[in-house]
């Protein structure tokens, strides 16, 4: 028997992991840094890189920056053709556009436009409150020369469609 030979399987095995043992090591995985990767903090760090990345890609100006599952849910019916783009024209001549679902309901509406200006607020000036039931008691959304009054109709009913514009006009 030659000396390679005559070495046990388990001092064998105990070469070849410190043979492995070193270019881990080279790697550095101290275990400091590794506790460090895999905390929290710095998954939720990376995570929102990530999504700030992704959000600043042009194919996804649509989306929120802080969207919800029903934003992204209502963004994919979109493409899918299950969801349409309305325009809503302000007093002051500025629109925005909003989506929502082909089933959706006047008050589905007025959610999206509520969800949408506080975006644009927050987003210009800062937390700012906004009583929204001030604004629909003297308010509301026309389309068409038609005064959306019934929060529960469907706005498919009153013929509201993909590109459809709605103006607020005094009640």
């Amino acid at each position: 028997m030659d000396s390679g030979e005559g070495k046990s399987l388990s001092a064998a095995a105990e070469e070849e992991e410190e043979e492995e043992g070193e270019g881990v090591d080279s790697v550095s995985t101290k275990p400091e840094e590794v506790a460090a990767y895999h905390s929290s903090d710095a998954k939720q760090a990376r995570l929102q890189a990530m999504l700030a990345a992704l959000l600043d890609d042009p194919i996804l100006a649509d989306v929120p920056r802080k969207p919800s599952l029903a934003d992204v849910d209502t963004l994919i019916n979109l493409e899918l053709g299950s969801a349409m783009r309305v325009t809503v024209v302000k007093l002051d001549g500025t629109s925005f556009d909003v989506a929502l679902l082909n089933t959706a309901t006047v008050k589905d509406l007025k959610m999206a436009i509520r969800k949408k200006i506080n975006e644009i607020e927050q987003k210009q000036m800062g937390h700012r409150h906004i009583s929204w039931k001030h604004i629909w008691d003297n308010y509301c959304l026309t389309h068409q020369s038609e005064k959306l009054i019934d929060d529960n109709s469907v706005l498919s009913s009153h013929g509201i469609s993909n590109n459809s514009k709605y103006y607020c006009v005094t009640r």
